[in-house]
């Protein structure tokens, strides 16, 4: 056992290693919330002009304008005053917009310095060196953090259409406009929500306290690694304009790789019968499911899901991570200690 522990501590020290270089990215890649029950989305671009990229991120929260076109791009403020210039030589900001000061938080609480004159002649600071920008656009979310809008407070039970929105733009002189739509559906009923990942949970523990052999554990184990990996593939690009983009890919890919290399480990352990060894490997992968799940939780009680594919498959995976892995916590203790015990008492009677 001594030799076992080692290995141990030699495991834990390798996933804390993981989950430090993972860091905040570990949830979903430049995103803060992963459910919402509003949504938004760009329903058209006119003109289209290839090369200029505009979406909505975060369930509206959040705008997006990419421009690899060589030409600069020109955004207004919200009383059509020169805001942003996008182009070539990076992204320059009026200092005298209010736009400036409002967009920097998702209520538009920021204070407005005094200097702010719509009419005056702008002060363009630039802010980036890349043709790329995202802020928070109070056109396309909902601003009332703790009302819900009228239609929707009187009719909770169905889904709503809350706003269309406009973005005006100009490319070159030529104007266009963004349009969209904000969305706000139910949230799914706790009554389905909490009993599956409850029964998640119980079915892992229940391999650890009740199983014959060590068999039931690994193929929960495999089926966790796999969770994992889905849940990694799963999640969204991150913004263009996020420092070090392939970093913050690769740095959240690093949790679900040392799960599914835990999960390997921890099965081949099960198959050869060992029990207590696939035990210790169960609650290292229980901690790294839930270091990729909890961050997530909010998609048990939202309508919209932050994935790539569909919301059902993102529900499901985001029950495995915290059900597994709160189940392979208390089941793989459990199993440690059978198994341990139970090869003593081999190991006595064939002494004896």
């Amino acid at each position: 056992m001594r030799r076992t522990a080692a290995r141990l501590l030699v495991l834990l020290a390798g996933v804390v290693a993981v989950l430090a270089l993972g860091g905040p990215a570990v949830a979903h890649v430049g995103g803060d919330v992963a459910g919402s029950d509003f949504d938004g989305r760009v329903t058209s671009v006119t003109p289209e002009v290839p090369g200029l990229t505009v979406r909505v991120l975060q369930f509206g929260d959040e705008f997006e304008v990419v421009n690899t076109t060589g030409t600069e791009v020109e955004i207004p403020g919200y009383s059509d005053e020169p805001y942003l210039r996008i182009g070539p030589d990076g992204v320059w900001r009026n200092s005298r917009s209010p736009a400036t000061y409002l967009n920097l938080d998702r209520f538009g609480g920021a204070d407005v310095p005094e200097t702010v004159d719509v009419d005056a002649e702008p002060e363009w600071v630039q802010v980036s060196t890349q043709p790329q920008y995202v802020w928070h656009d109070h056109r396309t979310h909902w601003m009332s953090e703790d009302q819900l809008p009228p239609a929707v407070a009187a009719d909770p039970d169905r889904e709503h259409l809350v706003a269309t929105w406009v973005v005006p733009m100009s490319h070159g002189g030529t104007d266009i406009e963004v349009a969209g739509e904000l969305t706000w559906e139910p949230p799914p009923s706790p009554w389905v929500v909490w009993p599956a990942h409850l029964a998640v949970a119980g079915v892992a523990l229940a391999a650890g306290l009740v199983a014959r052999d060590a068999r039931p554990l690994g193929g929960l184990l495999v089926l966790g690694g796999a969770a994992a990996l889905v849940h990694a593939l799963t999640t969204p690009e991150p913004p263009a304009s996020i420092a070090s983009h392939g970093g913050a890919i690769a740095s959240a890919l690093l949790p679900a790789l040392a799960a599914v290399a835990v999960a390997a480990l921890g099965a081949r352990a099960a198959w050869r019968g060992r029990g207590a060894m696939a035990g210790l490997f169960a609650v290292v992968l229980g901690w790294l499911l839930l270091v990729q799940g909890l961050p997530d939780v909010d998609v048990m009680w939202s309508a919209n899901v932050l994935a790539t594919g569909p919301d059902a498959l993102a529900r499901v995976v985001v029950a495995l991570l915290l059900g597994l892995g709160a189940g392979l916590v208390g089941g793989g203790t459990a199993a440690v200690r059978r198994f341990r015990e139970s090869g003593a008492r081999t190991e006595a009677a064939g002494i004896r």
